[in-house]
């Protein structure tokens, strides 16, 4: 076999290259041990194959020079599902449940069910149609008959509160436990993430009311041993004489029994400068209090070691100071309800 120079220069710049293929430079190594005269044994040798791939690469090199070396599949036609398969998964996957007990299908399970399509296939008419069996969503929706006189109500204090008033956020989060760890906390380090151990002490409970501020961010906060209506009417007392006394308090809350006893119908009539506004029920995300919750949750309680209910105590105080520092408040945008949207987009955190 005669190569050209560029012939040669460019079997060798295939054969070195280091960021090629790898079977384009064990075929361009081929033609030039070929055309170095070595016998087919000596290549077989030099390139671990067999005669089938000396015979077949050296053909195509001697009928079209460089262009036969480029690899070539003859492929198929991908497989297309009839619309009559695609009805008959789609009434499967959303009808039916698998026969084996389990409370969803998997691809590989509605196939071997249906007997005549691949897997494949029906991981292909799912995505189509975007279904996806294997993930689960859950949903709470609001039964109050008054759902959009109280929603508007709450709404309503946050876009335009009343002038010479305040309005607060009012919450507990019952039942934080105060956990320690027997074994010690490994550190964050390069390449690997904080690690705790899996067993754990528990100390005890402590319940943290919380006040937020709707226009600075400010949060008022208070622990106590449990969450009953006393320790609620003590926490809205503690909320009202550090307001000054020419201002209307207003505190938005959910609809806990501990909120509509006989000793907070008592507090208001002693305070009558304090109104109350509760959330629809099951409607906990308007109260912007709860989000201030999940940052302490995450900040602090989530991956927090606890020596003792003090130690739980002293540490959710210490960050609700620090968090008085620097405030923020939260900003919300109101929709058109005349256009298409859900209940709960109403209001939106940004």
């Amino acid at each position: 076999m005669i190569l050209t120079p560029h012939e040669r220069s460019e079997l060798q710049r295939q054969a070195g290259a280091r960021n090629g293929r790898a079977d384009q430079a064990r075929q361009a190594r081929l033609i030039l041990l070929w055309s170095e005269g070595l016998t087919w044994a000596q290549i077989r040798a030099k390139l671990d194959c067999g005669d089938s791939y000396i015979d077949r690469w050296s053909k195509r090199f001697a009928t079209d020079r460089l262009a036969g070396l480029f690899t070539r599949y003859a492929g198929r036609a991908r497989y297309k599902a009839t619309d009559r398969i695609e009805a008959k998964v789609l009434a499967w996957t959303t009808q039916r449940k698998p026969t084996d007990g389990s409370t969803h299908w998997s691809s590989r399970k509605l196939a071997a069910e249906l007997g005549d399509i691949s897997h494949m296939t029906v991981t292909r008419i799912w995505a189509k149609h975007a279904l996806k069996p294997h993930r689960l969503e859950g949903y709470l929706a609001s039964n109050d008959p008054d759902f959009e006189a109280k929603a508007a109500d709450v709404i309503g204090l946050y876009l335009n509160p009343p002038q010479h008033a305040v309005v607060f956020c009012v919450d507990e989060k019952t039942a934080i436990q105060a956990l320690d760890r027997k074994a010690p906390v490994l550190p964050l380090s390069p390449g690997r993430a904080e690690r705790h151990g899996f067993e754990y002490v528990r100390h005890g409970t402590l319940s943290l009311y919380a006040a937020f501020n709707t226009k600075t961010g400010e949060v008022l906060g208070k622990t106590a041993p449990r969450h009953t209506s006393a320790e609620f009417v003590a926490f809205l007392t503690d909320l009202v004489v550090n307001q000054p006394h020419d201002k209307q308090i207003h505190v938005i809350a959910d609809h806990l029994s501990a909120h509509k006893t006989s000793r907070v119908e008592a507090f208001l009539a002693q305070y009558p400068r304090v109104q109350l506004h509760f959330t629809p029920t099951y409607s906990s995300w308007l109260n912007q209090v709860e989000l201030w919750f999940a940052k302490i949750e995450r900040d602090v309680i989530a991956r927090g070691v606890f020596t003792s209910v003090p130690d739980l105590k002293r540490k959710l105080m210490r960050y609700i100071r620090r968090y008085k520092a620097q405030p923020k408040p939260v900003k919300w945008k109101y929709f058109d309800a005349s256009s298409r949207i859900t209940p709960k987009s109403i209001v939106t955190v940004h």
